[in-house]
């Protein structure tokens, strides 16, 4: 027999300070790389990519010092979540379904 466990955290004061800092500085980011792609595309034909992106996060994080407090993984996945946004855009427009191309993020639609 296998049991599961659920635990409610309970964040106090601090904490909820810096995971709020810590997903409006992802929320930046995000915004950030889709401006990055969208301005790629419409004024240089160029495509940006998932690994594109994911290898510029080294050198933003000697560029914005503010960076190096949020862990690689996290910001990797936000280049992920992008990449799987435009994966599932591309994906509706060859399907002729209504595509609805991916939203700049404002701070209740990020979590």
């Amino acid at each position: 027999m296998m049991r599961t466990y659920q635990f409610k955290l309970e964040p106090n004061k601090e904490q909820i300070e810096k995971i709020e800092w810590t997903l409006s500085m992802c929320r930046w980011l995000y915004n950030a790389m889709l401006e990055q792609r969208k301005f790629a595309y419409e004024k240089r034909s160029q495509t940006v990519n998932y690994s594109k992106q994911a290898n510029e996060l080294p050198l933003l994080k000697k560029a914005i010092p503010e960076f190096k407090q949020i862990q690689s993984q996290v910001l990797q996945h936000l280049a992920r979540r992008l990449d799987r946004a435009f994966q599932s855009f591309f994906r509706r427009v060859r399907k002729g379904q209504t595509p609805g191309y991916p939203r700049f993020q404002g701070k209740r639609r990020f979590d």
